[in-house]
């Protein structure tokens, strides 16, 4: 297993090899992620966060912003690890990257949604290994049998 230390906020120069993360893993048109990271790179107030982890170049993303009208819930709504990489620890440092610095921001939640269709299995499996549990299901929320899986994690020593 590989140790991946080199977790930091993306720049822009960062983005086309994040496409490639994201097309890579199949999940959204690539070009999206131009509107998606505007306002981040733009406004120096935002709190959202955007991260990736580099071996020679960044081979994965995540995005992390606080839920609306709470006070320290945060949703993971995005974590891909380009897939030559995956299985040997990327993702897992992310996620406890991500987990630390919300912490020590005294941050109290993080939830994390997924599908809940059998090709999304390792993603469950992945989420419950790094700690999270399975907190609901909204049946059929994407689409006609595709429930919404919603994990969470507590950031703070109370359980």
């Amino acid at each position: 297993m590989t140790t991946y230390n080199k977790i930091r906020p993306i720049k822009p120069e960062d983005i086309f090899a994040l496409k490639t993360v994201i097309d890579a893993n199949e999940l959204f048109p690539p070009d999206m992620l131009d509107d998606m990271t505007a306002d981040y790179f733009q406004n120096e107030s935002n709190n959202e966060f955007w991260f990736t982890c580099e071996d020679d170049k960044p081979i994965a993303v995540a995005y992390c912003a606080p839920e609306k009208m709470t006070e320290g819930t945060w949703n993971l709504y995005l974590i891909a690890v380009h897939p030559d990489y995956q299985g040997k620890g990327c993702g897992t440092a992310m996620v406890h990257y991500i987990e630390q610095v919300l912490a020590e921001k005294g941050e109290r939640l993080l939830l994390v949604e997924t599908s809940g269709l059998e090709g999304f299995a390792a993603t469950r499996s992945f989420y419950k290994k790094c700690g999270y549990e399975e907190e609901g299901r909204i049946r059929e929320f994407y689409a006609a049998g595709e429930d919404k899986i919603v994990f969470r994690k507590s950031l703070t020593d109370e359980k």
